[in-house]
């Protein structure tokens, strides 16, 4: 059929303890490292509400798309779903933005590498470690895809521990005083600081959420994983279902050290809350630690990026959305044309974020923002669409089911909306808003331009079913 998703041949070489890592790497970025000052800044103390609300929503997208992935484990999960459940042009339009708002977010880590190798080498020209990031990334996804899942396993694993630390060690600042002479800190500090708890009001809650869902942007590369795991039955709905409990974990329990050890309007004059956190601890290195864990979470963004963006151009291939040389695969079942041409637009993104304003570097992550968003919302619509196209019997007989069906799914999809609208209202964000017509313009005229739906409408008048 027209719209059948397309079969794939990629090497199922992801086992579960990749699967499992990845959906932490994905749940928990560079963010939280890098701008978790500045988020605090923003909204207060309420900034936990803020990753609480959007985690439950994330929980649900996800599990609306573990619903769809267990019945069709491919690696172009959303585009494809998009294609075959929804109608072709919207195939089109998921899989090209998805893939451009991923190359648009590691243009803005392979820079962001630059910057923090500047800690150590502060003589060396900022381009050389961008260039370095995109080349080492590029090999790594070359190879084959079990070295990419060893990668994102020791790269998230190196988050998760200073996560798990910093939680570890703060929690005994507050408690036990560990650090601070004996004295417990406690944690008044989350409401007895200029205004209290919800000092920021509605007004910032609602600013935070755009930073919130920057954050989250990689909690959906699980769906990328689909269609090189091992056993997809099983990995799946394991990582997903852990998700929400890893975000109040890593997310909410983390904010909750740091704004109780440190009153939030002085965050912006300790630096990083995390460096401010060991170098209480007598931990003289602390700075040069937390540099090295934020390098590999941005290093950790690109190979993710590399990884997905490959495999999204693969899909589109064989659903005949993108030129036919990126349905190939090399020796050891990598897309590797697919992973090339994307490498290629890394190597011009380190050029333009080097000479362009820093303000660049903001603009882009708000368009990686806008269009990860759209594609968050594909994943709930397909998900109906996929429930609506089951007999009752077989909705009764799903092992894996969407929960609070169909309410959560407008809920999530009314989130999305919110946030989109919130984004008009920041200067830095507002940009997006301004790009994304224009991005999604280009993709119809070239949906239109290059008769793709005349393929279509010539499949249907042979008597094939779209």
């Amino acid at each position: 059929m027209a719209n059948e998703i397309p079969r794939e041949e990629l090497q199922r070489g992801l086992k579960e303890r990749h699967i499992q890592l990845i959906a932490i790497g994905g749940a928990v970025g560079v963010g939280l490292f890098y701008g978790s000052a500045s988020a605090i800044k923003t909204a207060g103390p309420m900034l936990m509400i803020s990753y609480l609300v959007a985690g439950i929503v994330m929980f649900f997208m996800m599990r609306a798309l573990g619903e769809v992935a267990l019945a069709h484990p491919v690696s172009g999960s959303f585009s494809a779903y998009a294609h075959h459940f929804i109608n072709p042009l919207f195939g089109y339009l998921t899989g090209w933005t998805y893939w451009f708002a991923w190359v648009v977010t590691c243009m803005a880590e392979i820079t962001a590498v630059g910057v923090y190798v500047h800690f150590w080498q502060p003589d060396l020209p900022q381009w050389i470690p961008a260039l370095a990031a995109v080349l080492g990334m590029s090999l790594v996804n070359f190879v084959s895809v079990k070295v990419y899942g060893e990668f994102e396993f020791w790269f998230a694993l190196i988050k998760v521990a200073t996560i798990v630390a910093m939680i570890i060690f703060g929690g005994a600042m507050i408690v036990f005083g560990l650090g601070n002479g004996g004295v417990a800190i406690g944690i008044s500090n989350l409401w007895t600081v200029d205004g209290g708890f919800f000092t920021k009001g509605f007004t910032g809650f609602s600013l935070s959420l755009v930073m919130v869902s920057f954050a989250y942007i990689g909690i959906e590369l699980v769906g990328v994983t689909a269609g090189e795991a091992k056993n997809p039955e099983k990995s799946l709905p394991a990582a997903i279902d852990k998700i929400f409990w890893r975000i109040l974990i890593f997310y909410i329990g983390t904010l909750f050290v740091i704004m109780s050890l440190y009153p939030y309007d002085q965050l912006g004059t300790v630096g990083s809350p995390f460096v401010a956190t060991f170098a209480k601890l007598g931990i003289p290195s602390a700075a040069g630690l937390i540099n090295f864990v934020i390098l590999t979470a941005a290093l950790s963004s690109c190979n993710s990026g590399l990884f997905s963006t490959g495999r999204m151009l693969y899909n589109l291939a064989l659903q005949g959305k993108a030129p036919a040389i990126f349905g190939r695969l090399n020796g050891r079942k990598v897309p590797a044309n697919a992973l090339l041409v994307s490498s290629v637009l890394l190597l011009v993104g380190v050029a333009l974020n080097y000479l362009v304003p820093g303000e660049v570097f903001n603009y882009v992550t708000s368009i990686a923002t806008s269009g990860t968003l759209f594609v968050w919302g594909i994943i709930v619509v397909v998900q109906m669409k996929y429930r609506a196209a089951l007999t009752p019997r077989e909705a009764a007989a799903l092992k894996y089911k969407m929960p609070l069906y169909p309410l959560a799914n407008y809920i999530v999809l009314a989130f999305l909306v919110f946030v989109i609208i919130t984004m008009g209202f920041d200067e830095n964000n507002r940009v997006a808003l301004y790009v994304a017509p224009c991005w999604f313009a280009f993709l119809l005229v070239s949906y239109y331009g290059a008769g793709y739906h005349r393929k279509l409408d010539d499949i249907v008048a042979e008597g094939e079913s779209p």
